[in-house]
């Protein structure tokens, strides 16, 4: 490998992990509009593992902006991303598949704001499919793979003698 492809394959993957981490920070501020454009035309998520939908970008960030009103704190951890490139149909070069494991506490709504610990914790992995466009990469396909979920103990008082 010449100095020149090394120095473009190490900016390709800069630029996925970038991409994967816009994807994380738009989920958990909320930005839907960021959110849709992350996405190829015809970008499509999955998030049936985690009790969701499967659709295209639009009716996806339509479902996560309804149903992330419930969790207004959210923190998305995504990491151990495994980057392959050259990975889809018919490839010239300019695909990539990202697997990578995320974690991702979140708090109810309407908490009684006593506690820092998060209401609900799940984790899993993420499969992301990606394509190289003129405004760089972008995700053709999202499917999350929900492995755990933990929701908090409530505490219980002790009972009067």
């Amino acid at each position: 490998m010449t100095q020149r492809v090394e120095l473009a394959a190490v900016m390709d993957k800069l630029a996925v992990d970038g991409l994967i981490t816009e994807y994380a920070v738009a989920v958990d501020d909320g930005d839907w509009e960021a959110y849709r454009g992350l996405f190829t035309p015809d970008g499509r998520a999955d998030y049936r593992s985690a009790g969701g939908i499967e659709g295209n970008a639009e009716e996806i960030a339509g479902w996560l902006a309804q149903t992330m009103e419930m969790f207004p704190m959210r923190q998305h951890l995504i990491v151990n991303r495994l980057v392959r490139f050259g990975l889809l149909e018919q490839d010239t070069g300019d695909t990539a598949r990202v697997q990578a494991d995320f974690v991702n506490p979140m708090r109810f709504a309407g908490h009684d704001g006593g506690s820092t610990e998060p209401d609900l914790v799940c984790g899993g992995r993420y499969d992301f499919g990606l394509l190289r466009t003129y405004n760089g990469w972008r995700l053709r396909e999202v499917v999350v793979h929900e492995k755990w979920r933990r929701a908090a103990q409530t505490r219980q008082e002790p009972a009067a003698h």
